[in-house]
């Protein structure tokens, strides 16, 4: 049945919104029914062109329900274009049998449904993949083995390590995985509006999960047992840990053919992950494009949505459909503080170092000091008993469990989030800052700032956490990279370490007249679980003790990889 005038409206009106050209043709949508190996059945909806001419198929596996905006976005806007599209939801969601757990079903479920689709008579042989977020996740696991049928996948802000993702800095992505945990658990309750309610109380209802220890117990009242794999997550911290398998599909980096084109967003939480999966496919001389936006996770699929859509519409019609070629260049990166889109043959473009100084009065002066060597450790160095400590300044400050430094913005998936002015955190004790004079000329930082930090702390049960901000003549201080680090319990307290920490990979402009501002403190809460000072796994660790971080400046620098002006 063709669809009825008010829907090929609705079509016309988000086409126009994601300034699309208009529809090719009518499709119709039914429902399918997909069995796994072991007899689950996975539920679908097949959004199906009306044409002789049909371009290939566009699997989509989600665990977020199958109706807007997907079925809009993705099933409607597609299929409207010549594409066959599934949505499926993926085991234990919206219909699907089986159990959910997330993240570690879907390499087996994804490999069942492609050889359903092998099965269907409309299926052509020309087999894309596209989602974001736990969609992309999906994909990853998918091509870890990639099917012959392949032509292309679209990936938006998509992790391809969940482990590095929640325990990658040393401490537990708290606030981001206890919310989407309790978003998943309540996602199904009731109609659109019901769940709207539920995910604007969400950060009261979830903030005695945060607040109390050990973790998973002061979660339990809140998630009631609907997500068990959060417990699961916090009783395993080792890296090591073969629990982990499932959970990281980085195998995929090193067996897809296919082109990929990756989308993500300077303030994503898996920006970092994005970039990995670019330079891994590009060294490997795999047909990739990236596109990093100025988004969020969650702005990427709105501030960020006609870029998207009319990106990835190019990328199906160029390697499935054999169409025009879909891009100018291979990067297509948004420059903060400029606002302004760039085209560029690869990341990072070429860049120099410039190394600022750390002083005891909270000034960061321009040194002549040349930069670590290429290749230089990222990880923490203890310096030896016995030898003689960094010399110079130094500057301390308290970090107290019971009182944490607040998360203010920087890439996350809950609560505060993006670019925000960090005055009132900088304002706090238990932050220090170090700022420049006013810059004389606009400076261009491409890549990752890297901080060579100095600092013995007490207990040596601690956390550092550093950022960098952008200070504009009216003194607001607004970040565009950071980095966290769980500090090795095993250094001696009181010992100082010498610290090499890589900030967030960024293309930012600082404008001539600004000032670049270095925060330094022992955490940002509830964006990482607080270190409470005190031994004990995340699971089962419950008392505080305060903190005394020794900055020693002498010893300490930061270096911006730093393009010329245009």
């Amino acid at each position: 049945m063709a669809n009825s005038i008010r829907q090929r409206f609705a079509d016309a009106t988000l086409g126009r919104l994601l300034r699309q050209g208009p529809a090719a043709n009518d499709y119709v949508v039914a429902a399918v029914r997909t069995p796994m190996r072991d007899g689950v059945v996975l539920l679908g909806d097949h959004f199906a062109p009306v044409t002789a001419r049909p371009r290939g198929t566009v699997l989509i596996r989600t665990p977020y329900g199958r109706g807007f905006p997907s079925s809009a976005l993705n099933g409607r806007m597609f299929a409207a274009r010549g594409y066959h599209v599934i949505i499926q939801s993926v085991r234990g969601t919206f219909g699907s049998g089986g159990r959910f757990e997330p993240m570690a079903q879907e390499a087996a479920d994804g490999q069942d449904t492609v050889v359903w689709l092998r099965e269907q008579p409309w299926f052509d042989g020309r087999l894309a993949t596209l989602g974001a977020s736990y969609l992309g996740w999906a994909q990853w696991t998918l091509l870890q083995d990639p099917p012959p049928e392949l032509r292309a996948a679209v990936v938006y802000v998509g992790p391809h390590d969940f482990r590095e993702a929640v325990f990658g800095t040393g401490a537990f992505t708290v606030g981001d995985f206890l919310g989407w945990s309790d978003m998943i658990a309540h996602q199904e309750d009731g109609g659109l509006l019901r769940r709207g309610v539920s995910g604007v109380s969400a950060s009261r209802r979830l903030r005695p999960a945060l607040q109390g220890v050990p973790l998973p117990d002061a979660a339990d009242p809140v998630l009631r047992g609907r997500a068990p794999w959060y417990r699961e997550w916090l009783s395993h911290p080792d890296g090591d840990d073969p629990w982990w398998q499932p959970y990281r599909a980085g195998e995929a980096l090193d067996k897809v053919e296919a082109p990929v084109l990756l989308v993500g967003g300077w303030q994503d939480l898996f920006l970092d992950q994005t970039l990995q999966q670019y330079e891994a496919l590009r060294a490997r001389g795999v047909d990739v494009a990236l596109t990093v936006g100025p988004w969020t996770h969650f702005q990427l699929g709105l501030q960020g949505a006609a870029t998207v859509a009319r990106e990835s519409l190019a990328w199906l019609d160029q390697h499935l459909a054999e169409g025009p070629r879909a891009r100018r260049s291979a990067v297509h990166v948004f420059r903060t503080g400029e606002r302004r889109w760039h085209g560029l043959a690869a990341w990072p473009p070429p860049s120099d170092p410039a190394v600022f100084q750390l002083h005891g009065d909270g000034t960061l002066t321009l040194s002549a000091t040349p930069p670590p060597a290429a290749g230089e450790s990222p990880v923490p160095v203890a310096v030896p008993p016995g030898a003689e400590s960094p010399a110079g300044e130094t500057v301390s400050f308290r970090y107290d469990p019971a009182d944490p430094t607040p998360t203010v913005g920087g890439r996350t998936l809950t609560g505060s989030m993006g670019v925000k002015d960090n005055r009132t955190v900088e304002a706090r004790p238990d932050v220090l800052t170090f700022t420049t004079d006013p810059l004389p000329t606009a400076v261009d930082v491409i890549g990752s700032p890297a901080l060579e930090l100095a600092v013995a702390v007490e207990p040596a049960h601690a956390d550092v956490f550093v950022r960098l901000c952008d200070v504009d003549q009216r003194g607001h201080s607004r970040n565009f990279a950071d980095a966290m680090l769980r500090l090795d319990p095993g250094v001696p307290a009181g010992q100082v370490q010498r610290l090499s920490l890589r900030l967030d990979p960024c293309f930012h402009r600082l404008a001539a007249g600004h000032r670049l501002r270095l925060q330094v403190s022992g955490g940002s809460f509830p964006r990482f679980a607080r270190n409470l000072g005190t031994p004990g796994a995340p699971a089962d660790a419950h008392t505080f003790r305060p903190q005394e971080h020794t900055v020693h400046c002498a010893q300490s620098r930061v270096t911006l990889p730093v393009a010329a002006t245009e």
